[in-house]
This record gives C-alpha cells, structure tokens and sequence, in this order.
C-alpha cells in the first residue's frame, strides 16, 4: 500500500486525484546488484481517462504515460473466396487463428504434431524406449516448441501488443502474475492447458483444428485461391499464413525447391550448462538465497570478443534439460521448466554466433550445419539418443571422462547420457568461443565455470537459420500475394511472446483484405 499512496501523491500533484482501490501494480523487478540489501522494484499505474496533462510535469513527478493497445482491426470490402489455412499452432499460428476467429473468421489450422495428450504420450515414450515420434516431440504438436519449455514471455520488442499477448493467455488460464513480472513465465505444466484452451475457443468459434496434418506442397489457382496439399489431403483456401516454426526443415526444403524467396541468416548453437540451482542463487543473492520471496535466480549473460558473440539463452531456475530431437538420428536438447521451478539444478542454453561465411551462406546450408552437429552428437551418445556430457572441468582443460559429481545431468532423467569430448561435435571455432565465454560469465557470477556443472550437447534450435522473405508493405511471401510468412519459423520473431505478436499483425494484415462472412 506505501508504493500505491506515493503513486496517488504524484498524481495529485498534477492535478490527478483518484482513490486507492483505482492503483495496480505495473512491473515488478529484483535488483539485486547489492546482495546485501536486495529490494523489489514496483511501478504502479493507474487508468486515467479524459485527462490533459502537460508531459515535462508528469516526467518532474516520474510519471509516463503508458497506452494500452489492442489490435486496431481494420477490415477490407471483400469476401475471402475461401477460408484462411494456418499452418501451425505455435504461438504465432495459434494467436493468429485466434484473433481470426474472435473476428468472425473460420480458420483452418493444421498441425504436423498432435494434441497436448498426444504430444505427452510421444514424449514420454521416447524418454523410457528411444522411439522418436519425428512428427509429434518437444518440437512438433500443440502450441509449438514452446510448449515444453519454461513457458518464458521475456521479450526484446517493444510493441504494445506484448501486453495484449499477455492478458490473452491471463484470460486463458495464465497466473495474474505475468502481467507484471519484468521477467514472466507461465511454466510447461500450466502452459499446456491455456494451449488447449486457446485452440478449443478457436473450434467454439467456428474454426477447425486438425492435428497431424503437415503442409507438403501449395498450388495456385485460377480464381486466386490454393490449394494446399497435406499429409492428410488437399484444403482449398484464400490465404496461408506459414507459421510453420523454426524446426520445420522438410517444410523449408519444400518451399526453397518451389522458388519461394528465402535467405540465409546467422544464428546460434552451443549447449546446455547445468548447475545446482542453490549454487547459482548463493553466488547471485548471497546469505538471501533460499529466501522463498525471491526463488530462484535468474541470469542473462553475454560475451564478445569483437570478432564473434556468445551468450545464455532460455536460463530455466529449478529446470531440466530435455530431448528435443525432431528427426531420426540427431540428438537435440533443450530447457524446460514447470512452474514451480523447484528442481534440484537450473539450466541454460550456452551459444555460439554463426554467421552465414561459417557455413556456406546458402539456406540448405545452414540447415545442413545444424544437421551435422545433430547427427555428430547422436553418434557420440552412442546411436540410441543418449546425449553426449561434458563436466565443465574437462571441457575446459581438455580431459575427458570425468564422471558426474554433486551435479547431476537431467537429460532423460539422467539414465539417457554418455561422457563424451565434443571435440568431434561442434567446430573448432564454437568449441573456443563458448570455452571464453564460460570463463567470462564465471567472473559475472561465481561458480559459473565450476569443474563439476555439466554441459550436454546439442543445442541446434535457438531460432530458424533462414528468413522467408515477405513484403513491409502487406506482410506477403515475395510473389506470392495470399501467402504470409510469420513467426520464429519465418525468420521473424524469437520466443512466445515475439512470435505471438507477429501472428496478430499476420491476422491484422489479412483482415485489411477481407471483411467477415
């Protein structure tokens, strides 16, 4: 209540009166650059209507204005001559089939994957017998890669329709809490019903969800509509939104073999690092760790040697590392968080840049390097989809052997890991700028290079490595006027909340077109 009455005392001394019970909390962060006097950090809005303010007084006051967006809906003077295809239920096919629908659409949505319980299924088989379902894994179903993840809505753009996306998936089955957490996450365990209740409102409207049925080919027809051939059958439709997700490899091969405009473009790989989580929040948060106010730390670390980048990515506090693999004999990991985040040890993602001259620079070529590290990793595990481990001791001095000690590998459970040396996995150049960066982050956060953490190979997946190119103009592949790539398989976006927010301005794009039927 303090941090609300001093809000309301800024307020009033621009004129602005307004009881309590009108003040919310906006944001709230931890700092703790002091570990002796760690504190939260709260900015408080309040909804103000009809009110003229000069702004140099409000920004005396530490006041800014904040405007809620919503998706300003304008609709075109036609009629679709047939229904829109989404292909994808990631969060950027999904909200762009959700906000279709919410507008008087039908949409269609194919999925290659299956459902939540179909996708649970696939994944638990593959962790106790090494079946890979190459169709329906931590990649492919139901609400995208980001399904089994952290579920974190952190995000680098600034666009107001972050927040819509936010109160979206509140609305859908979402904590409250990630409308003003400076570092949101929904957790796998939580997010998995909101995604089965977003596709279901999208079926209540109207629309159709049809699950394993991936997108093989379009073709173009006179009248101006495709026809999009599947696995499962040819669908008739006026557009396509291609929100296929960044692991779709066959799907890209398809539309690079059919002249569609796609370029490569730099991306990232490395591995997992494991520590126990309470080492990481006593180097961060000193005598405080375990204070249950706080939780688990969490990090955002980089390095650059001015010639090449490194950095953290997906950090899971109280995570596991997980078998993402996706095609038949690559080993693929990943991060995945619930949303309780009390596991024994937290995880990030440590990656290396690639840039397009490390490869080759064509897009079948940047595929074909993730591949190969895939495949190296596979057979370093042993052919079975055990994963390669490494203590960071041995990686950095260049033993190998060392066994596990007070951490623990997660991946599978711990049972589906192989000492290794990933020397034969990655190149020389990935291998040497992750080495410096661990280095560098330990003198950020202590223990960090720790001998005993463990890394775990590989991780390939960060973000597409190609681009479909599309026009500023309307949001359409490069010739081809009904087709919209978007989202993180498209090259646009990264993460949930990025990804969901392209697949808005998607549906907004195609509605200019169209008016509802």
């Amino acid at each position: 209540m303090e941090a609300f009455s001093v809000a309301r005392g800024r307020l009033r001394r621009v004129g602005i009166d307004l009881p309590l019970e009108a003040f919310s909390v906006f944001r709230k962060s931890t700092d703790a650059r002091s570990r002796e006097s760690i504190c939260f950090v709260y900015s408080i809005s309040a909804e103000v209507e009809g009110v003229s303010i000069d702004s140099e007084r409000l920004l005396a006051e530490g006041i800014s204005l904040v405007q809620k967006r919503v998706p300003e809906i304008v609709f075109g003077t036609e009629r679709p001559r047939s229904r829109i295809l989404v292909v994808g239920s990631g969060p950027c096919g999904m909200f762009s089939a959700l906000l279709l629908a919410e507008c008087g659409f039908k949409p269609i949505v194919i999925e290659r994957g299956g459902s939540i319980a179909e996708r649970k299924r696939a994944v638990e088989r593959f962790e106790r017998e090494r079946v890979l379902d190459a169709s329906s894994n931590i990649q492919f179903g139901a609400g995208g890669a980001g399904t089994f993840s952290d579920g974190k809505l952190v995000t680098r753009i600034n666009d107001p329709l972050s927040e819509y996306v936010l109160e979206a998936l509140v609305r859908f089955g979402a904590p409250k809490e990630i409308l003003y957490q400076a570092k949101p996450h929904v957790g796998t365990d939580i997010l998995s019903g909101v995604v089965e209740r977003i596709l279901a409102r999208i079926v209540e409207l109207g629309g159709e969800v049809r699950y394993n049925t991936a997108l093989l080919d379009f073709i173009t027809n006179a009248d101006g509509t495709y026809t999009a051939r599947t696995t499962k059958g040819d669908i008739t439709c006026s557009d396509i939104v291609l929100a296929i997700g960044h692991s779709a490899r066959d799907t890209y091969e398809a539309l690079i073999k059919k002249g569609m405009s796609v370029e490569a473009k730099s991306f990232s790989v490395g591995m997992r690092i494991e520590h126990l989580a309470h080492d990481i929040d006593r180097s961060m948060y000193g005598d405080n760790a375990g204070n249950p106010l706080l939780g688990h730390a969490e990090y955002n670390l980089s390095y650059n040697t001015k010639l090449r980048g490194a950095y953290t990515f997906c950090m899971c506090p109280g995570g596991v590392v997980v078998a993402a693999a996706s095609e038949e004999g690559g080993v693929v990991c990943n991060g995945m968080s619930y949303h309780s985040r009390d596991g024994r040890n937290s995880n990030c993602a440590v990656l290396s840049s690639v840039f397009k001259e490390d490869y080759g620079g064509t897009p079948l070529e940047a595929i074909e390097f993730q591949r190969r590290i895939e495949r190296a990793a596979f057979m370093q595990g042993g052919g079975n989809y055990s994963a390669p481990i490494m203590t960071v001791g041995d990686f950095l001095s260049g033993r190998r052997g060392s066994e596990p000690t007070t951490v623990k590998p997660t991946y599978m459970s711990g049972e589906g890991v192989t000492l290794s040396s990933f020397d034969e996995i990655y190149p020389d150049f990935v291998l040497d700028n992750i080495k410096g960066a661990i280095l560098n982050f330990d003198k950020k956060i202590h223990g960090f290079a720790s001998d005993s953490a463990i890394l775990t190979a590989a991780e390939t997946r960060t973000s597409s490595p190609l681009r479909i190119l599309r026009s500023r103009e309307d949001a359409t592949a490069v010739g081809y006027g009904g087709i919209y790539p978007a989202g993180e398989g498209a090259g646009y976006a990264g993460g949930i909340t990025s990804a969901a927010v392209d697949g808005i301005k998607t549906a907004m794009a195609i509605m200019k077109k169209y008016k509802p039927y």
